[in-house]
């Protein structure tokens, strides 16, 4: 039977969303939700797939291969957002159908080399730094030209967009520059000739500041409070 706690849950995110994308013109649609299911049971996971989703993401590689066997017969799809150790692509690259953290060249080589072999294809975001706080991992944005051109290289990786995390303030101007600096190095990136298919995507907002993240061009907010309940 479907929780109808998290059935209103998602109901409201669903409702932020729309109000965000009326304020600044923008069609809902184009904005999705990626239910953040780490820490939480396989059953909370189960009730999300009764509510419609298919996809969740993950911070732990780990804990990825751990929950994948129990869930097979769902033919969920998990989504890799936290910083992977190298030696942890191997996981990835046999669990993941997409990784949103990718931050270096290192782990785009051990993915590429862990992936052949499988004859698997792995969908990537790439991870900007857009916040001064030392708790929040991603590639400098002066570094993300360089890392797009070395993808190229790596056709068992599907290089979608980027990805960030802003910083955390209770002053919304701060927020909206961390997600406006990820606009800017995606219309960087572009002018500078990558292929518009490998930028489409712009990974941004959590469940405290998804609005913010809307009005500024979030093509999927990672939800898992707003969602879940409180860890």
């Amino acid at each position: 039977m479907i929780s109808q706690t998290m059935q209103q849950r998602v109901q409201s995110v669903q409702e932020r969303i729309r109000l965000a994308c009326e304020r600044v013109g923008r069609d809902p649609s184009h904005v999705s939700i990626l239910p953040v299911s780490k820490t939480f049971p396989v059953e909370s996971i189960e009730q999300a797939v009764s509510l419609g989703f298919s996809r969740f993401g993950e911070n732990r590689p780990q804990e990825v291969v751990r929950k994948a066997p129990l869930l097979q017969h769902l033919d969920v799809q998990w989504v890799v957002i936290g910083q992977v150790q190298t030696n942890k692509a191997k996981d990835v690259a046999r669990w993941a159908s997409e990784l949103q953290s990718l931050d270096r060249g290192s782990l785009a080589e051990a993915l590429q080399r862990r992936l052949e072999p499988l004859e698997r294809t792995l969908d990537v975001l790439v991870q900007v730094k857009t916040s001064p706080e030392d708790s929040k991992s991603g590639l400098p944005a002066s570094e993300l030209m360089p890392l797009l051109r070395q993808l190229e290289a790596f056709p068992n990786l599907r290089m979608k967009g980027l990805m960030t995390l802003a910083v955390l303030s209770d002053d919304p101007q701060p927020v909206r520059d961390c997600f406006r600096m990820l606009v800017r190095c995606r219309q960087e990136a572009l002018d500078a000739g990558i292929d518009p298919q490998c930028l489409e995507r712009l990974s941004m907002g959590m469940s405290a500041d998804l609005e913010l993240a809307v009005e500024e061009g979030s093509t999927e907010v990672r939800v898992g409070t707003a969602i879940f309940g409180v860890r």
